[in-house]
Order: structure tokens, then C-alpha cells, then sequence
């Protein structure tokens, strides 16, 4: 349901920000990052033997998944959106897969804005904004109280910096800043951009996410 969402949300973003929200000559656009981690079907075939094995079924990564991606005449990457799903925090593996990327983002003058609305794990335990800043600088960083959710623009090139909001559950979305060069930015609207995709969804699934209890399938 959430991978659903995440798609419709990052479409209504993307279209916001094509409706003159960006200069003349940039465009935005969703990108889709593939799978990984996904190994061939079928029984293992003459499986060695040791004295303890271990199988699981988790993906590497939240299998596919959306990025906004604003580009330079139909070209050049200046700036990506990411909102974080919840397999991004699900393991080490995917947690370092999701920081690399980011830090590969900024290396290569490429701006980033995060947008983690999933709660802290022990992965992330002061949140996904200081596992990518400790690449960058080691300094100490909590949430304010009662507020454990974070957006992040990173404005990359000569210096680096970091523009952030924690924000609570029920919170309101503030916009947030996209740099497309060093000091110029647009500003993202996830509020209006969020209700509408909300309110578009099914309402079984509204409903579900409202009282934690899935709704029961019928009968065959």
C-alpha cells in the first residue's frame, strides 16, 4: 500500500513543481530506482551443510521504488527528491545503500532533499539526517522534544549545507527548499501535495491506515 502511495505522492510532486514552480529550461521528472537484491527462483540444489543456517526472504532493498529527479534541459541532474519508504531503514544493508547514494548525489554537485516520515530505528536512532551528515561532518544532533520526524534539503557545491525540520505526527508539512544551484532554491510544497494524494486514495486503505486493522477480504 505504502509503494503505491510513495508513487502517487512523488507524481503530484513532480507535476507541482513542472507547473511553474521551476525555471525555464529545468524539468522535473520521477525516476524509478530498480530492484535489488532479487536472486534467481527455484530449491537450492544440493545445499551445503553446516551447522546452522539461516534463510530469510527480505529484500536488500524495498524491491522498486520512486525518486524525483530534476534535470537540466532534458539532461544533466541537478537536484533529487527523496522520500524514504520503510524498507530504506529495514536493514543495514539498505540503510548504507540509501546513505552511499546520497553522498554519491552530493559529490557529484547534485542537490538533495529528504523526506523521512517513518520513526527512528536503531539503525538511525537521532534520525536518517545524521547518518548522512556524519559522512559529511561528525557533529552531535537530537530531535526536539516530541518531534522525531525529519525533512532535509542538502545545498551541495563550494560548501555544504543543510537546511532541517523535525516535525511530529500531525504535524502540518511545511514546504521545503530544493537547491538547484548554490543559493537558489524553489520551494516544495508537501502539504498540499501529501492531503491530495491522501485524499485520492481508497478508502479501505484510508481506513486501514486510521485504525491499524486491514480490512477483511471475502470469502471465496
Amino acid at each position: 500500500m505504502f509503494h503505491d502511495f510513495h508513487q502517487s505522492w512523488s507524481i503530484r510532486i513532480k507535476d507541482a513543481l513542472n507547473a511553474g514552480r521551476l525555471p525555464k529550461g529545468l524539468g522535473a521528472f520521477v525516476e524509478q530506482r530498480p530492484a535489488m537484491g532479487r536472486g534467481t527462483e527455484g530449491p537450492i540444489v544440493n545445499p551445503p551443510v553446516t551447522p546452522i543456517v539461516r534463510r530469510t526472504t527480505n529484500e536488500l532493498c524495498w524491491g522498486r521504488a520512486n525518486r524525483i529527479v530534476v534535470k537540466h534541459h532534458f539532461g544533466r541532474t541537478i537536484a533529487v527528491i527523496e522520500i524514504l519508504s520503510p524498507g530504506n531503514k529495514d536493514s543495514r544493508a539498505a540503510l548504507r545503500d540509501f546513505v552511499e547514494k546520497t553522498i554519491d548525489f552530493l559529490r557529484k554537485g547534485i542537490h538533495v532533499l529528504i523526506v523521512d516520515l517513518f520513526p527512528p530505528t536503531p539503525r538511525d536512532p537521532f534520525g536518517m539526517h545524521k547518518v548522512i551528515w556524519d559522512e559529511i561532518e561528525e557533529e552531535d544532533f537530537t530531535f526536539p522534544a516530541g518531534k522525531d520526524r525529519i525533512l532535509a534539503s542538502y545545498e551541495t557545491g563550494g560548501e555544504r549545507a543543510a537546511y532541517i525540520e523535525p516535525i511530529a505526527v500531525g504535524d502540518t508539512l511545511p514546504d521545503m527548499p530544493l537547491f538547484l544551484t548554490n543559493y537558489l532554491h524553489i520551494m516544495v510544497p508537501l502539504e498540499p501535495t501529501y492531503r491530495a494524494t491522501w485524499e485520492a486514495s481508497l478508502e479501505d486503505v484510508r481506513l486501514a491506515v486510521e485504525t491499524g486493522v486491514m480490512p477483511e477480504t471475502d470469502a471465496e
